[in-house]
C-alpha cells in the first residue's frame, strides 16, 4: 500500500509549511498540502471571536471551543475521504492536544498508510522566525515548541533548528512508499 498521507506535526513557525512545499517539489506524484492554517482561514470571522470557536490569547496561547472541535472533526474526516479517493495529502498540523490530537487523526486515517513526522525546532529559534514573520501572535512559537509533541508517536522526526526545509523534505521523502 502506498503512503496516502504525510502528517507533519510541529509548533508554530517550526518550518512545517516550508517542508510541505519542498515535499511537493521532491515527491514524484502530485501531493496536496492542507493544514490547520487553511482550516482557520476558511472559518467565518465569528468563530475567531467567540468562546466556542478559536481564540488567540495575547500571550500566544490558543484556546479552542466546541464549535471549533465540530468543524475540525469534519475537516479531518474530509481530508481522510480525499486520501481514500486517491489524493495524496501532506497535512501541516499543530497538535495542541499532543497525543489526544494525534488520536483524532489516527481514528480518521485508520485504514490508510500514514507517515507521522515530528517537526521540531528550538523554541528560541522558532520565536525568532515568528517575530520575523510578523503575522503570528507573539509567544505561540515558544509555547508550542515542545507541547505539541507530548505523547505523540512518530515514524520520523526532523529538526529545523539548523536543517533547511529541503534537507528535511528529502529525509521525509526517503520514507514515502
Amino acid at each position: 500500500m502506498k503512503t496516502a498521507v504525510i502528517v507533519l506535526n510541529g509548533g508554530s513557525s517550526s518550518g512545517k509549511s516550508g517542508i510541505a512545499r519542498c515535499l511537493q517539489a521532491v515527491l514524484p506524484d502530485p501531493w496536496l498540502t492542507l493544514g490547520t492554517d487553511t482550516l482557520v482561514d476558511a472559518m467565518p470571522p465569528s468563530m475567531q471571536a467567540s468562546d466556542g470557536g478559536i481564540e488567540f490569547a495575547p500571550d500566544g496561547e490558543v484556546i479552542v471551543g466546541p464549535e471549533f472541535r465540530t468543524v475540525e472533526a469534519a475537516w479531518i474526516e474530509g481530508i481522510a475521504a480525499m486520501a481514500r479517493a486517491g489524493a495524496r495529502v501532506v497535512v501541516d498540523e499543530v497538535f495542541l492536544g499532543g497525543a489526544d490530537s494525534q488520536q483524532r487523526w489516527q481514528k480518521a486515517l485508520r485504514d490508510l498508510r500514514v507517515l507521522w513526522v515530528g517537526v521540531r525546532c528550538d523554541g528560541a529559534v522558532a520565536a525568532g522566525r515568528e517575530a520575523a514573520r510578523g503575522d503570528r501572535v507573539v509567544g505561540m512559537a515558544a509555547s508550542q515548541a515542545e507541547m505539541v509533541h507530548r505523547g505523540v508517536v512518530y515514524d520520523l522526526e526532523v529538526d529545523t533548528t539548523h536543517a533547511e526545509p529541503m534537507e528535511c523534505a528529502r529525509a521525509i521523502a526517503a520514507h514515502v512508499r
